[in-house]
């Protein structure tokens, strides 16, 4: 067998183990995430006032076992990206844990983050049993998207992402059969251990042109939001290390102010992922017109103060409470506009385009489409210099 055919074998089987290895993981980390959000729910008055404790906690975690791991997304852009950097396993104990603890005493983030540092970790563990001669930036590729899709079980998405975010205006198509093999064998071992998948298939009207541009603006309005919440994220990580650089008294001073602001809201509507936000959006619940606002200035003030999940949850919330907040405003279908509110603000937020719409087929289904892609390419055109990921490269 030629060594190019052996490379293929390999990729192949590294591709497969490595789906197994991330639905296995994600589906303890998902699974215990779902409870801890149960129990917070259930106490959470006693609960917030410990979020600055919390944080302490986290901190001291990361000081103490993970320094070589703080830079987190950081790290798994610059091994996607080939640059030499290696990834500790040691990444995927460390952000589990301290995304629970966050996420038990009120933290106002999500889960993305941990699902693809931790396939981008096991992806170089796993490179070393046996793998050595496969690339870092293809194994980092395949363990983002079996992470991504083991938690969300959108395994097209998943794969696309990993190929599209790294760097804005490229894509990685050499490596996309790998990254759709782990994405799918993850996505399925999930499935078939338990793990809850978000779906909700709604019903799309018929286009009237009339409407043309109520849904030019709400693109525009999905695209503005999506940039502002990037923009925020990265003014408020950059002054909050700026006033308050000693970690621990950043997230100890911002974890007071966090647990006031959350309890005194609505007592934890804005705690956590924000699927509660979802929920009511996609069914038509009562939703305030402040929801999307305050969900996105927590999402980004808990993250700078240094809590560990992600932002992409968060980003499902904002857009499909802003959704149905624009709806009612303009008169169109509330369903519809939320679920492509939830889609179109994530994809100008990472700015990525296929991801997206792909996200709106694997959670909403096929109807959704022919609105989908034109709201979708609107809003992604909104943005060329906002980017929740700092590491993001852009071609163009």
């Amino acid at each position: 067998m030629t060594s190019k055919g052996k490379q293929i074998l390999q990729l192949l089987l590294f591709s497969v183990l490595m789906g197994l290895l991330a639905g296995l993981v994600t589906t303890l980390f998902g699974k215990i995430l779902l409870e801890v959000g149960d129990l917070r729910s259930e106490y959470f008055t006693f609960l917030i006032p410990f979020l600055p404790l919390a944080g302490v906690v986290i901190v001291f975690i990361y000081q103490k076992w993970g320094r070589e791991v703080q830079a987190g997304m950081g790290l798994v852009f610059k091994a996607g990206q080939g640059e030499k950097v290696q990834i500790s396993p040691v990444l995927v104990p460390l952000i589990i844990c301290t995304t629970w603890l966050g996420h038990l005493f009120g933290a106002s983030v999500g889960r993305e983050g941990v699902a693809v540092q931790l396939g981008a970790s096991l992806s170089h563990w796993l490179r070393k049993q046996g793998f050595t001669g496969l690339s870092k930036d293809i194994v980092t590729k395949m363990g983002m998207a079996a992470g991504f899709a083991g938690l969300f079980q959108t395994p097209l998405a998943a794969s696309f992402f990993a190929i599209e975010v790294l760097i804005v205006g490229q894509y990685a198509w050499r490596n996309l059969v790998y990254c759709l093999i782990a994405a799918f064998t993850a996505s399925t071992t999930s499935h078939l251990l338990g793990l809850e998948k978000f779906t909700h298939t709604i019903s799309v009207p018929t286009f009237q042109f009339t409407d043309s541009f109520k849904w030019i603006f709400i693109a525009l309005c999905f695209g503005v939001i999506g940039n502002l919440f990037a923009w925020l994220l990265e003014q408020a990580k950059r002054y909050s290390s700026r006033w308050l650089p000693n970690p621990y008294i950043k997230i100890a001073i911002l974890g007071v102010g966090l647990s006031v602001i959350l309890f005194f809201f609505h007592q934890g509507r804005y705690a956590g992922l924000g699927t509660n936000l979802i929920d009511a959006s996609l069914v038509g619940e009562h939703v305030f017109a402040y929801d999307w606002l305050l969900k996105l200035l927590l999402t980004c003030l808990c993250l700078a103060a240094g809590f560990q999940g992600g932002e992409v949850t968060p980003l499902f919330a904002i857009g499909a409470s802003s959704g149905a907040l624009l709806a009612g405003l303009l008169g169109l279908p509330v369903e519809l506009v939320a679920a492509l509110g939830y889609c179109a603000v994530f994809g100008s937020a990472t700015n990525t385009l296929l991801t997206p719409i792909l996200i709106s087929y694997e959670v909403f289904g096929w109807n959704i489409i022919p609105y989908a892609i034109p709201v979708l390419a609107l809003a992604y055109l909104v943005n060329r210099k906002q980017t929740i990921y700092g590491q993001q490269i852009r071609k163009f």
